[in-house]
């Protein structure tokens, strides 16, 4: 992630647009539509599943680039051995395990809840057009095979099968060279970030056919399942927003007081960016603004520079929360048997490619699909049940992404001893009354 790609995609403004323009407002309407049609017309709503399928397929066929350009620009950047390479290694061992706990969190309440059991969806009647015709393989046993198959033969057959792992394997050795080059690596990075900014172009234009596809794949769901199947995704709903409260509350919370500052008073700070990701569910539109607000807060410019564009690449907290939850409700609603163990294990791959989300609307739900392709475990055609429901989710997710990342700004800033305090104090205090 970076400031000239996040700088050119601004929407609209809210007010200058009626109602019916607005997307969240289109997808709502079009899951309304296919519960009609569904409940009504079960035979052209089990026709629709198509709908859904080229939705997925069109940001699945991306994904995999964006990962690469993604992971590539934003460890290449850090070249400076001195004080940029030591704020980096501090903001990445904080993103870890700020992340790794959102990851417990989410699969914590998702085990407690248990939303998807009694959903009853029998595998076998869910089209896996998301796997791109690929038969699943079957899951290498053994720690030693996991890592063999970590590395792929070529790096363009990892991208040709959308092996996620092996993709950013590449990408990390990729970068690596890269930012040994110094300077010289450059024109490589401008290159890379020309194709960042096509790609989220296409993922830009593929959301605006996200009501068709929530239209579709609401109205096979139904048609298929009955209209029982909508209060178990309703009840997932309610999960993942008492875990994103969870989150902040045990959380957040906790490091905002670490760090001296109030967290309440930081979001009402950031309040209009965080109503306008509710909107939008895209973290890029409010990364220009982000930058300034934080720089005003007394953070140091260089920290600001260095840690908020690392944190879009690498601190999605919300993201993993979805992941985690997703990820065994899919299980739950499906039968799927997954233990504590296979849990865990589910849990280490998602730290990896939880890093390759972008703060673009509609690229979790590719990387969560290419997760579960590597996992092997949970059928990937489930991923169909939640695609109508996937911006609802997609909003609070990326809420909590962008309060993770100013709160992550700010902790590494006092370690680096780069935030005034009297400066901070000030501003969140003004913030706060002015709302």
């Amino acid at each position: 992630m970076n400031q000239s790609i996040a700088s050119d995609t601004s929407p609209e403004p809210r007010q200058h647009r009626p109602f019916y323009r607005d997307l969240t407002f289109q997808v709502l309407a079009g899951m309304a539509l296919g519960v009609a049609v569904g409940a009504l017309a079960p035979n052209v709503g089990k026709a629709l599943m198509p709908l859904g399928d080229i939705f997925i397929r069109l940001i699945q066929m991306v994904v995999g680039l964006i990962i690469f350009c993604t992971v590539t620009h934003g460890i290449a950047s850090v070249r400076d051995l001195g004080k940029v390479g030591r704020i980096a290694i501090k903001a990445m061992v904080y993103f870890e395990i700020v992340t790794s706990i959102a990851l417990v969190i989410g699969l914590i309440t998702i085990n407690v809840l248990k939303p998807g059991i009694g959903m009853h969806v029998d595998p076998a009647k869910l089209h896996a057009a998301v796997t791109s015709g690929k038969a699943a393989a079957a899951a290498p046993e053994g720690v030693g095979a996991f890592l063999v198959n970590l590395v792929p033969k070529s790096a363009v057959d990892a991208f040709a099968q959308g092996e996620i792992l092996q993709i950013l394997v590449f990408s990390v050795l990729f970068a690596c060279g890269l930012a040994s080059l110094g300077e010289k690596a450059q024109p490589v990075l401008r290159v890379v970030d020309a194709v960042s900014q096509t790609l989220f172009w296409i993922i830009r234009m593929v959301m605006k056919i996200a009501p068709i596809a929530a239209f579709g794949s609401i109205a096979f769901t139904v048609a298929q399942f009955g209209l029982a199947s909508l209060i178990p995704l309703g009840a997932l709903i309610g999960e993942f927003l008492l875990t994103c409260v969870l989150f902040f509350a045990l959380v957040l919370g906790p490091i905002s007081l670490y760090a001296g500052f109030n967290l309440l008073k930081l979001m009402s700070y950031i309040r209009e960016e965080l109503v306008l990701v509710l909107g939008t569910s895209s973290s890029e539109s409010v990364f220009p603004q982000l930058t300034a607000k934080l720089t005003k807060l007394g953070v140091d410019q260089s920290v600001v520079g260095m840690v908020l564009p690392t944190a879009y690449s690498f601190n999605h907290d919300g993201t993993c929360l979805y992941f985690a939850a997703v990820a065994v409700f899919l299980a739950q609603a499906t039968g799927t048997a997954l233990g504590w163990e296979q849990q865990l294990g589910l849990l280490a791959i998602l730290l990896l490619t939880s890093k390759g989300g972008a703060g673009v609307s509609g690229s979790a739900i590719a990387v969560l699909t290419m997760t579960l392709a590597a996992t092997k475990t949970i059928p990937v055609g489930s991923i169909y049940l939640i695609l109508g429901i996937h911006r609802v989710l997609s909003a609070f997710f990326v809420f909590t992404n962008i309060a993770g990342n100013c709160v992550a700004t700010i902790v590494v800033g006092k370690w680096e001893k780069a935030v005034d305090r009297g400066q901070l104090k000030r501003e969140l205090d003004a913030g706060y009354q002015a709302a």
